[in-house]
């Protein structure tokens, strides 16, 4: 394909997607898991952390990380993604995954150095998505995508107040969500570079 006809396709997206509705199916999901946050937050830094909030705080994560799986399955299906959802769904993710971290690690249950770790890594991406913009949107990858759901799994079984089966996939799904994070922050900021880099030779 040549230049031109890239360009055009680009743009032929572009109007696509400034027609689709900013209040819709998808970004009410994503604003839910948002809304989610806080009272997620609520629960898990309370006084005393009871067997009864430690269920309640893991089925507020489960319904939170099911929105995460339904906007994106809905946006693709229905042709809804939006700029918005781009930026706002993976901050939705990092709030909740970051709030739920620091709340294991403060029970002395998740080594505080991995979360220091993740959440380092997502602020920075976060801020170099949101620096690139005018450049174009950096689209969650499917590494990233994995990701989140070895975090998300982790912190899940992390939250049940049960000991067995669940405890015990904890630990190597933690180690694993580690070593996506970093990896898949090296594939983003390389993904910027070639933003910038092809936007600048277009110019």
């Amino acid at each position: 394909m040549t230049q031109e006809g890239s360009l055009r396709d680009e743009s032929v997206t572009s109007t696509l997607r400034k027609s689709i509705p900013l209040v819709n199916y998808a970004n009410i999901l994503t604003l839910i898991r948002l809304l989610l946050v806080p009272i997620f937050a609520l629960t898990v830094f309370g006084e005393t952390i009871t067997s009864n909030k430690w269920w309640t705080a893991a089925g507020i994560f489960l319904i939170a990380t099911i929105t995460d799986f339904l906007d994106g399955v809905i946006a693709r299906r229905f042709n809804l993604v939006t700029d918005f959802g781009k930026i706002a769904d993976p901050i939705a993710d990092k709030a909740l995954i970051g709030t739920a971290l620091v709340a294991l690690s403060a029970q002395s249950i998740v080594p505080w150095w991995i979360t220091i770790v993740i959440i380092l890594r997502e602020v920075f991406i976060t801020v170099l998505r949101i620096r690139v913009l005018r450049h174009g949107v950096i689209p969650a990858s499917r590494g990233g995508k994995v990701k989140t759901l070895s975090q998300s799994a982790a912190i899940f079984f992390y939250l049940l107040p049960i000991e067995g089966f669940a405890k015990n996939l904890a630990a190597p799904l933690l180690y694993l969500a580690v070593a996506l994070t970093v990896a898949t922050g090296i594939d983003y900021v390389v993904q910027a570079r070639i933003l910038v880099s092809r936007n600048r030779t277009n110019l």
